[in-house]
């Protein structure tokens, strides 16, 4: 079903759900889902409603142009998307398949409603899995001694394919900070580890030296901060003192895959809201 999906955050007064509700039965808007959540801690208020396309009488510009009286009465921050309009997702990853593979077998299987633009990679070793796809793969080394160069042709191909998200799946290699901020909320990364616990490289090295007894993955936005970008989605599997680290990596992988493509379907359904460093998920 076609719906039309309004995304909205402001600051939290009496009368907000009453006056979106109002609006959307004034047009016939049939609601088929609708997520509330007052934070007492900010006084911030996040909502989000999926509405029947063809139970209104306008496209998405006559909606906003229609709502907006309303969003400035709240000081809303908010969005209307199309649920038939699909985001374009730009993948990254290095050599590691297990992520960008599961994420093109669930795009493969129709589990992921988007577009897949293409592949971008610092390595050769996945052209013939993506290619196998039909998904065009770019091949951008990075030298490490000059990174500009490559991170300018990455942000050629991003804008180029005009990508509405990009995943690192499993992309060995930190993104200069104006890309960053020029992509802000639209780069989901996926970290092998339960963030804040072992940032950088070999968490699981270092989890095992900490004598850990769950170890987990962390998908979340990249910022220019290091694995400090707001929180989407975190899930942990159990380990004990008998566990080499050969293991946890093995254990780690299932979790990192399972923990990015949820990650990435809150996103692509528009049910992650971020306020400051911090996200509400409506899943």
């Amino acid at each position: 079903m076609r719906t039309f999906r309004l995304v909205i955050s402001c600051p939290d007064r009496v009368g907000i759900v009453a006056k979106v509700s109002n609006f959307l039965a004034s047009y016939n808007g049939w609601i088929t889902e609708a997520s509330h959540h007052s934070d007492n801690q900010s006084g911030w208020f996040f909502m989000r409603h999926e509405i029947r396309a063809d139970t209104l009488p306008f496209d998405l510009d006559a909606f906003r142009e229609a709502f907006t009286p309303i969003a400035e009465e709240f000081a809303m921050d908010w969005r209307i998307t199309d649920s038939a309009q699909k985001k374009r997702v730009v993948l990254m990853a290095s050599r590691e398949s297990h992520c960008l593979a599961d994420l093109l077998h669930r795009w493969h299987s129709d589990e992921l409603d988007c577009e897949i633009a293409c592949v971008i990679s610092n390595h050769q070793d996945l052209r013939s899995m993506v290619e196998w796809h039909g998904i065009p793969y770019y091949y951008v080394p990075v030298n490490p001694t000059d990174k500009e160069p490559a991170f300018a042709e990455v942000s050629r191909l991003v804008a180029h394919h005009q990508a509405d998200v990009v995943v690192l799946a499993r992309y060995m290699q930190i993104l200069p900070p104006q890309l960053c901020r020029e992509y802000a909320h639209q780069v989901i990364n996926i970290h092998h580890s339960f963030l804040p616990s072992f940032v950088g490289a070999k968490p699981y090295h270092q989890a095992s030296l900490r004598g850990v007894k769950l170890i987990g993955a962390t998908c979340h936005y990249v910022t220019e901060e290091l694995d400090a970008g707001p929180i989407i989605e975190q899930d942990v599997v159990r380990v004990s003192h008998s566990d080499s680290i050969e293991n946890m990596v093995r254990f780690g992988r299932d979790v990192e895959k399972m923990v990015l493509a949820r990650g990435l379907r809150y996103h692509l359904e528009d049910r992650v809201l971020v306020h400051d460093n911090k996200t509400v998920v409506f899943d």
